[in-house]
This record gives structure tokens, sequence and C-alpha cells, in this order.
């Protein structure tokens, strides 16, 4: 066949590599020739782009499908609006997370930041010729956190009208209680709420029963004793423990044990094995749930409210002592008893209490009993109270985060040799005076870093937690900034908030220009509007949750009780002890970061992220 003539592949007409005929090369053409056929195939410009892919986002109503932020007005409504100076401008903000699907625009899910912008647009802040796209306003955000992680403070830039001397007032009033916008300041052309940020300060609040060791009947908490004989640190590491070492005898005789003997004995040992062995295929009994609705409702009802016992015989359990417990707290102390009797905690209708009983004659006895002693458990991790000594050992633990280290194991999709998972964290300290909230103690985290890779923070908790609670040598931190990959759960998104982001260097240069009109970047002015969102949006919100969906037992007490070696590397033999199990067991097995409960709560993860 003669490709010359069918201009198949090879030598075209005229005499021409290539496919198909007639194809100049740009070495046959001059520089004007080559310059009007580029003109000729010009590719649309960005608006018409814009405009076909609407034209492929038609639905049956004939309108585009629109994000759930945007707002769509005709082009008499846009022309009647006429057009407004836009500012560039700095909109500091907080907001409580629950309920979001985190603070990024999402083009179907409820976030912060498109209730912000419907917000910004319905006060006339947006112009309704940009109300469909926060792009055209140049929106940026500080930090981006992840679904139900709040925060105190956030700063935003975008362009926005703001002539109106009550902007802030008419966008409040747009928005709902859980957002609040603190103030807003004009900036330079070029300011950029993610770009000059110098370092952000977050804030964990966890309770301080999570520093309790995993009960002894637990895979790990059989496991950390024979390593630690294993590796001749038995001594070190009951003395790691000391100060906790009574709290689960004294449970068990006291609590568990009382309320086991009243059972049948096969159903007592099937419960035993229930509460401590949890396999993927297990039935583990979730905490009760709090719907959406509820959430913000100060009337919502408790989960551990008190259910009907099938043996009455341990209802007036003993209340127990802590020895670590001071005098003068001895007031706050809460009753330990066994859930016997058919009381409800207060703010709970009776109602809401026949409701629980009915749900609780549904179930078989071994539901009912099964989750009446985990009751009776979390009602006695609440009276814990954490000792001075251990709690000087989470803060020496928290040390050891400080300064530049390597944190591939604490985000996603992160390898040892990729350079930025190197991070600067400037301190991260705890309180040194717990609180007591609804009978449960709480601590107060705050770390100070540069910048954070998705999920880094609530990694960073959990191994300062699970080394303290598993007897752990401290100097295993430094084991996670290695080439070993370790596996790390992220812990619950429910006590992380952004305190705030700071701009020190822009605020130095903006003073240095002393320019008329623009304001410094900060949260110092609103601080007593601050205090009083974060007590009553966040901190309580926080509280209520943890006691209606025990959120942290559940989150540890799995971690306790998946029988997988991933978490062996918290033994006094370290990581040989994973690496070595790893090895000896099934190749196929879920990992525990498959079959705890809180881990794959997050779509659409993206390493380089931000902190959620």
């Amino acid at each position: 066949m003669d490709q010359s003539r069918t201009g198949g592949r090879g030598r075209g007409q005229n005499n021409d590599r290539g496919r198909g005929t007639g194809r100049r090369r740009r070495t046959d053409m001059g520089r004007s020739d080559w310059s009007r056929n580029l003109a000729n195939k010009k590719a649309p410009d960005k608006r018409a782009r814009t405009d076909q892919a609407n034209k492929r986002r038609k639905v049956d109503g004939g309108e585009a499908n629109l994000p759930v932020y945007a707002t769509s007005f005709s082009k008499e409504e846009i022309e009647a609006e006429g057009r407004k100076p836009k500012k560039k401008v700095a909109v500091m903000l907080g907001y409580s997370g629950s309920g979001y699907k985190g603070m990024q625009l999402n083009h179907h899910e409820k976030t912060i930041e498109g209730d912000l912008f419907s917000a910004f647009v319905a006060a006339g802040a947006i112009s309704k010729a940009n109300a469909d796209d926060p792009k055209k306003s140049s929106l940026v955000r500080c930090a981006r956190t992840d679904r139900g992680v709040h925060a105190a403070g956030n700063v935003i830039s975008l362009k926005m009208i703001i002539e109106d001397p009550a902007i802030v007032e008419k966008i409040n009033e747009k928005l709902s209680s859980q957002i609040r916008v603190w103030g807003i300041e004009r900036t330079n052309g070029g300011f950029s709420a993610y770009q000059l940020c110098d370092s952000r300060i977050y804030e964990y609040l966890i309770p301080t029963y999570c520093f309790l060791p995993p009960h002894p009947e637990s895979f790990l908490g059989k496991e950390l004793p024979k390593l630690a004989e294993e590796a001749e640190d038995l001594t070190g590491y009951q003395e790691r423990q000391g100060e906790v070492s009574s709290f689960w005898k004294e449970t068990e005789e006291n609590l568990v044990k009382p309320f086991l003997d009243g059972l049948d004995s096969e159903l007592s040992e099937s419960i035993r094995k229930a509460l401590y062995d949890l396999e993927p295929d297990s039935t583990e009994v979730q905490p009760d749930t709090v719907s959406t609705s509820d959430v913000g409702n100060s009337e919502a009802k408790p989960a551990d409210a008190e259910v009907q016992a099938i043996n009455p015989q341990v209802s007036s359990a003993p209340d127990l002592p802590n020895p670590a417990q001071s005098a003068d707290e001895s007031d706050h102390q809460p009753p330990v008893s066994a859930p016997g009797s058919s009381t409800v905690r207060a703010g709970d209708s009776s109602g809401e209490a026949q409701k629980l009983k009915e749900g609780t004659d549904r179930a078989s006895p071994f539901e009912t009993a099964l989750k009446q002693l985990k009751h009776i458990i979390i009602a006695r991790k609440k009276t814990y109270r954490i000792d001075p000594k251990r709690l000087a050992r989470v803060q020496s633990v928290l040390n050891q985060y400080v300064g530049t280290h390597n944190f591939h194991n604490y985000t996603i999709s992160k390898l040892s040799r990729d350079p930025s998972a190197k991070r600067v964290i400037k301190s991260f300290t705890v309180a040194p005076k717990p609180i007591i909230i609804n009978e449960t103690e709480w601590l107060s985290l705050k770390v100070h870093g540069q910048s954070f890779m998705m999920h880094q923070i609530r990694k960073m908790v959990t191994m300062a937690a699970l080394i303290v609670r598993c007897g752990c040598p401290e100097q295993r931190m430094n084991d996670s900034y290695g080439h070993d990959k370790l596996t790390l759960p992220k812990a619950p998104s429910l006590g992380l908030l952004l305190e705030r982001p700071v701009f020190d260097s822009y605020n130095s240069k903006m003073r240095g220009d002393d320019v008329e009109g623009k304001g410094e970047v900060g949260f110092e002015k609103y601080e007593k509007e601050i205090a009083e969102f974060k007590q009553r949006e966040i901190y309580e919100r926080i509280f209520r949750e943890e006691d209606a969906q025990h959120t942290f037992h559940t989150f540890f007490a799995s971690l306790d009780s998946v029988r997988r070696p991933d978490l062996l590397y918290l033994s006094s033999l370290g990581v040989t002890a994973t690496r070595r199990q790893t090895a000896e067991g099934e190749e196929d097995t879920k990992s525990v970061e498959q079959i705890i409960p809180e881990v794959s709560d997050d779509e659409g993860e993206d390493a380089n992220g931000q902190e959620g």
C-alpha cells in the first residue's frame, strides 16, 4: 500500500515524517506563520471555560448545579445592584465544628466556609455577581480543620465590600450561633491568610482517665508486662505504672466481680470475653449516639442514663475512694455505683427513661448485661483523678515533641524520606491544674507549631497518651521519627480546637509601614467575646458530647482490646515486638486502624492538608 497517498504512518505526501497528510512541522514554518497558526488554535479563556462547565452541569430544572453555598442571581438583579468597591481584608472568626463537614468548602456538604460565604452574600459583603463562586473573591483560609474540629480563632482573607460600618453585625445575623465573626481588618493587597501565617496554636481537651493503663484482661494489658519481663524491664514498667497500679484491682473487686457473680456462669464468662477481646467480627457495643439536631441542645440526654439491672443485688455497690484524690476534691468526687436502679440522670425526662427501659427489655440478656457492665466501668473511670506524678510524666512526654522532627508517622501517605514531613514544634504543654466537668476530670493540652499536617496533632495526642498509659519508656518517641512505619491511630476530633493563628511578622511590618486604615491581624481586642463563645459553644459542647457518647472511652478501650501486634512497639521491647509478631501472624488480617471506630471518619484525606 502506498502510505504517501493514504496518509498513514510514515512519510506523508510532502515526504515529511509524522501522522496523516499535510501536517506542517514547526521547523517548516516561518515565525509569523507559526504565530498565526497558534493564534487560530487559541484555547478559550477562563470565563469561556467556566461557561462551558456550567452548561455541562445542567439539571432537570434548567439551572446550573451550583454548590450548596452558592447563590445564583439573574442578570437583571446583578445589573440593578451596581458595582461597589471591594477591599482586601482579613476576617477573624470562631466556630464550633460539631455538625459540619469541616472548614473547607465542599460542593455538596455543609461546611463552615460554606455557611460563611452564604452569610457574606446575604449581608451584602459579597456582590451578587460574585455570589456563585468564592474564587471570584480570592477567598483563602489560614487553617483548614477537619469534621468536628472547633476553632476559637481562625482567619480567612478575601476581597469584600466593607463600606457598611455595621457589616460584622449583619454577617453574624445571618449565621448560626455556632459561627461568629469577631472582626474585619483591611490588609495590603498581597495579604494571604495562609501564606503569611507564622504559626498556629491548637488546644486539645482530654479526660484524665485516658492516661489509665489498659485493663489487665485486655490484649495490651496482658502483653505489656510479658514483653517488659522479656526485655528485663519489668521493674521499670511497674515503677512507671506505680501510681495507678491499684485502680483496676479495686474496680474488679468492688464493682465488676459482684456484678458478674450475680449472672449465670456461662453468661458471665461470655460477657467478660466480649468486654476485653475486640475482633473484626465481634459484636462491639457502640456508645449511644446523638443526632446532629441534638448537638447544641442543652437538653440532650446522656447515653449512660441508668438502665434496669438484671441483677438487683449489685445496685448498692460501695463508693471507691481514690488514694490520689486530695481533701479539697472530695466534694467533687461522684459516687461509684453499678447502674442497678431505674433512675435517670438529671435532665432526663420520664418519657426518655421509659424509652431506655423498653429498649433494654427488647435486648437479649447478653446485650443487656454487657451494656450495664460497660456503664459500670465508665462510671468508675470518671472518678479517676490524675496523680501529680503522672501529670508530670504527661508533660515530660510532650516535651519530646519540641524541636524539628520527622513526623511522617503522624499523618497519612508520607514516607520518612519526604522532606515535607519535617515540622517545627515550638511548645507542647499541659495545664498544671485539671478541671472537673460533669464528674469527669479533664486536661488541657496546648501545642504551638509553625504548621501541621493532616491529623498530626490528633496522632501526637494519641502517642503521648499511649506512652504514658502503657508504661512505655519515653525514648520510644524517637522511634516514631525513624524510618519504621508505625501504626498510630488519630485521637477523637471532639477534643481538638484551633486556639488562634499567629501573624507577628505581618503585624510588625504593618506597624513599621504605618499605613492608614489598615490594622493588625489578631484576636487581642476580641478576647472577652472569644472567652464567652469558647465556654458556651465549644467547651460545653465537648463536655456534653463526651458525656453522651463516651467517645474517649470507646477509642482507648478499643485500642487496648484489638488482638493485633500493631501497638506492641509501645512495650519495653519496642519496635522489635511489632516486627516479630507481625512476621509470625497472618498476612491478610485487618490492622488496628481498620478495626477501631474512630479511624475512618474522614473523606478526601490529603496528607498536604492542614491539621484536623
